[in-house]
């Protein structure tokens, strides 16, 4: 998977391709750390209209050159715990 980050106006998009090089353009919905690592949600752009969208949460790491990469959360228990911390953030913005 490999991202493009695109700021317009106001709204900061990420454009996702796929290993079948299938792309899917999300608006990001914050940059959060929990436990020591950052995350990144996005949704889908065609459903944030949704009353509740797809949510999709991906670890988010900073390179030196000032670039950003996304990766996969491939353990369930992080995922579960970058989740969680979404819905906190949610909760709480």
């Amino acid at each position: 998977m490999s991202e493009n980050m695109n700021q317009n106006d106001e709204v900061l998009t990420v454009e996702l391709t796929f290993d079948n090089d299938e792309t899917l353009e999300c608006g990001v919905v914050c940059i959060y750390e929990a436990e020591g690592k950052e995350y990144i949600a996005l949704i889908p752009v065609d459903q944030e209209e949704e009353e509740e969208p797809e949510v999709l949460i991906y670890r988010y790491i900073e390179t030196e050159d000032g670039g950003s990469v996304m990766e996969n959360i491939e353990d369930d228990d992080e995922y579960e715990m970058a989740a969680d911390a979404f819905d906190a953030w949610v909760e709480n913005n």
